[in-house]
């Protein structure tokens, strides 16, 4: 992980949010999900886990 993470952000319970993508984008995080032996969602969950913490670090975003 990037940064600090709290022992509060460790035991919080996870949560699930619904996206629409376009088709050629999920193909390219499928794609990039199975060359990682990863499910997708997990992929994207990643990613946006470490787009939210990179935008604190740089104080692109407030909690």
């Amino acid at each position: 992980m990037i940064g600090s993470v709290s022992t509060r952000q460790i035991l919080t319970v996870s949560k699930r949010v619904h996206i629409t993508l376009p088709d050629y984008i999920y193909e390219s995080l499928e794609l990039w999900a199975d060359r990682q032996g990863r499910p997708t969602a997990s992929l994207i969950a990643f990613i946006v886990e470490t787009a939210v913490l990179e935008a604190k670090k740089k104080r692109r975003h407030t909690p």
